[in-house]
């Protein structure tokens, strides 16, 4: 017989995190720690700065969602859900201009549990918020594990339906196609642990977070050209591209292929990519055209990973 431990859940979430701000703040901060809440509430998260300044406050992380730039706030609260902590919440999303807010409680009140459903019920597609309890847990001696919980989240299903009632066939084919792809390629033990799900839309393109606010790899729906993309796309740094191009030749060794280097001058944005002939009408094809995007999706990222 094999012998098992007992799970066993930590309750006072303080003997690991002992103050708010000068412990679980920059511990939540690191890229290894954030990538479990981003998991969790389905978004990409790159943290851009922790005790972020609103007027006279500061929110504990201010982030944005990789690829689109939506803001995000975080604030944490290592005890139940409180009315101050409440306002607090609403004061810095209305001074970041916020898109995304995340609450981390050790325990969420019913009254909150109901303020924040209210809040998503009422505001547009635009913004969302998050209401996420936060559990330790460990088997006798071993390292306490971490869970996000998420308690309240944006009623996504919903307005996702509202948006494709008014939708035209190709943005409804779009989204059917990317919903699609989520399922596949995060069914892909090996895809899952390097990219972070995100939720389906009914955009010709889906970014995914590679660790870093300067660039994402971007997937595309040509349907002009009749042709998938993958790329790495820099939204504003030509200096990081310039810094990329120097070591093409490592790129593309590493890569196994080789990229079109795409620097457009007459822009902003610069894009290192790859494409394949598509036919995105023929779902059929779609799982070869899966195995195409997230083969060429983890070669690029493992190529330009060490650069970044």
């Amino acid at each position: 017989m094999v012998t098992m431990g007992r799970l066993e859940e930590i309750h006072d979430l303080r003997t690991v995190w002992p103050h708010e701000a000068l412990d679980f703040t920059p511990w939540l901060s690191q890229d290894e720690n954030i990538t479990l809440l981003a998991d969790a509430v389905g978004l990409d998260i790159t943290v851009e700065e922790t005790e972020s300044s609103v007027g006279d406050f500061n929110v504990d992380i201010f982030a944005l969602e990789t690829g689109t730039e939506r803001k995000i706030i975080i604030e944490n609260q290592l005890e139940d859900t409180d009315h101050d902590h409440l306002g607090k919440l609403i004061t810095y999303a209305s001074g970041k201009s916020a898109d995304v807010v995340i609450w981390i409680v050790k325990h969420a009140r019913e009254e909150h549990k109901a303020a924040i459903e209210w809040l998503n019920n009422h505001t547009d597609d635009k913004i969302g918020f998050f209401l996420c309890e936060i559990k330790l847990y460990r088997i006798g001696s071993s390292a306490p594990a971490v869970k996000f919980e998420v308690i309240e989240k944006p009623n996504g299903w919903a307005k996702e339906i509202k948006k494709n009632e008014t939708a035209s066939p190709t943005q409804q084919l779009r989204y059917e196609y990317w919903m699609a792809f989520m399922d596949y390629a995060f069914g892909n033990a090996t895809f899952a642990k390097e990219f972070n799900r995100r939720s389906p839309n009914r955009d010709s393109w889906m970014n995914f977070s590679i660790g870093s606010s300067t660039c994402c790899i971007s997937v595309s729906q040509v349907r002009k050209r009749g042709v998938a993309v993958v790329e790495l796309y820099i939204p504003d740094d030509k200096g990081f591209y310039k810094q990329l191009e120097a070591k093409k030749a490592e790129i593309e060794n590493t890569a196994g292929m080789p990229l079109d280097w795409q620097e457009l001058k007459e822009k902003k944005a610069c894009r290192i990519c790859v494409e394949e002939p598509s036919d995105f009408e023929d779902k059929a094809a779609w799982t070869s055209q899966f195995d195409w995007i997230m083969d060429r999706m983890l070669r690029m990222k493992n190529a330009f990973k060490p650069h970044i």
